[in-house]
């Protein structure tokens, strides 16, 4: 049975859709079997994986894709989990229908968030959701230099973060320009090792 990664922040711009992406190749590239889900209204998730398809061909983009609102989107989480090891959801940046129907699907709830208090702050009704429906939760500090005074601090949910981060890396926003993901773009680099970690440590919570 799949696993399904719902990715949701309620404040725009946190870097969901480019997380959901790089997760889903890296673990392509671990041999897993990977869905991507679409559901935010900005579309930008979409609009990667049409670039995806325009470069390697709509049967080679390595992932299975469907991008959908509303009712459709429970029926989109039950076709793809038979065809995949895993499913990865981008919410949009709130928590009505749609983004809590998919946190209600999850194994796991993934919480992109940038080092600034009105991140934390917005953080706080995703993760309360997420914790009302008994879901294992975990934030992602992404943007983020763990050496920056602001980073040091900030009062930070500590039970909850991921060992794993990702940096403030021109990599990430230039690969998804291409259709591609840093990990193919730049396999040797800083940001590329960043997505690997994090790829390994969400696989070893979810088994």
């Amino acid at each position: 049975m799949a696993k399904i990664i719902t990715i949701a922040q309620q404040k725009g711009g946190s870097g969901k859709s480019t997380l959901a992406a790089h997760m889903a190749i890296g673990l392509r590239q671990r041999g897993a079997t990977v869905g991507l889900i679409d559901i935010d209204p900005q579309n930008s998730l979409t609009t990667w994986f049409k670039l995806r398809q325009q470069l390697f061909g709509e049967d080679f983009t390595g992932i299975g894709f469907a991008s959908c609102s509303g009712i459709r989107v429970n029926n989109e989480i039950s076709n793809l989990k038979l065809r995949h090891d895993y499913i990865i959801i981008d919410c949009p940046p709130h928590t009505e229908t749609e983004a809590k129907t998919a946190i209600r699907s999850a194994d796991l709830v993934l919480v992109p968030m940038q080092a600034s208090p009105t991140d934390i702050w917005a953080s706080v009704k995703t993760i309360e959701f997420a914790k009302s429906e008994s879901k294992l939760t975990r934030v992602l500090m992404n943007r983020y230099m763990p050496n920056a005074r602001l980073a040091k601090t900030l009062e930070l949910p500590t039970d909850l973060l991921l060992e794993a981060y990702l940096g403030n890396r021109v990599g990430f926003a230039s690969s998804m320009a291409s259709g591609k993901t840093v990990i193919e773009t730049e396999p040797k680099s800083p940001a590329a090792l960043e997505i690997k970690q994090l790829v390994n440590e969400v696989i070893q919570i979810l088994t």
